[in-house]
């Protein structure tokens, strides 16, 4: 089974590159996605969450809000965040790897906006970054996302700088133009991984 690192900075359009795989029924581990899991009410990152930065939890439910003022742009805390989150993001990710390979599918896709920056291309085949001009980045993020313009750009300045992870790719995927021109080398790739 070939596996298929997906990543991208924030506001690049990496859902859409998901969505062309799932739509091509390649299984798709969403990282993000399994944080939102871990962080839901009775998630189990929860406990440690609210033992790490108290007064984020009430109710066993997880304030985002002030999880990301406790976090955004303060290294130490987002190292404590990360030591909670990743191992168990990991657990999930062998997880759901192996349960693609036990019903044969001949791909997966590892979608993880830091795979480059944790070294995670190390544990794919392949890597594909979705990548989009800075400014059409910027208006993606500031039209869906309710975060200052401080807390955009600490988040941004974290993310390795999108010339470096082009230069990292196997796959470019261009989504700054239209959507055909987007998906098309995204369909290639598909095409490739059928056996």
């Amino acid at each position: 089974m070939k596996i298929i690192g997906l990543t991208g900075g924030i506001g690049m359009g990496k859902s859409t590159a998901a969505n062309a795989f799932r739509r091509a029924h390649i299984p798709v581990f969403d990282a993000d996605a399994a944080v939102h899991r871990l962080q839901a009410q009775g998630g189990a990152a929860l406990p440690a969450i609210a033992a790490a930065f108290p007064g984020t939890v009430v109710d066993d439910v997880l304030d985002r809000a002030r999880l990301r003022t406790a976090v955004v742009g303060n290294e130490a805390a987002i190292k404590r965040l990360e030591a909670i989150i990743h191992p168990r993001v990991r657990r999930m990710e062998r997880a759901f790897l192996t349960h693609a390979r036990r019903t044969g599918a001949p791909a997966a896709v590892l979608d993880i906006p830091l795979l480059l920056e944790t070294g995670g291309q190390k544990r794919v085949d392949l890597v594909v970054v979705v990548s989009a001009p800075y400014a059409l980045q910027m208006v993606r993020v500031r039209r869906r996302r309710g975060m200052t313009e401080a807390q955009i750009q600490s988040i941004i300045a974290r993310q390795m700088p999108d010339s470096q992870k082009r230069r990292l790719a196997d796959v470019v995927v261009r989504t700054g133009l239209s959507r055909n021109t987007a998906l098309r080398p995204l369909h290639r790739l598909i095409r490739s991984l059928r056996p």
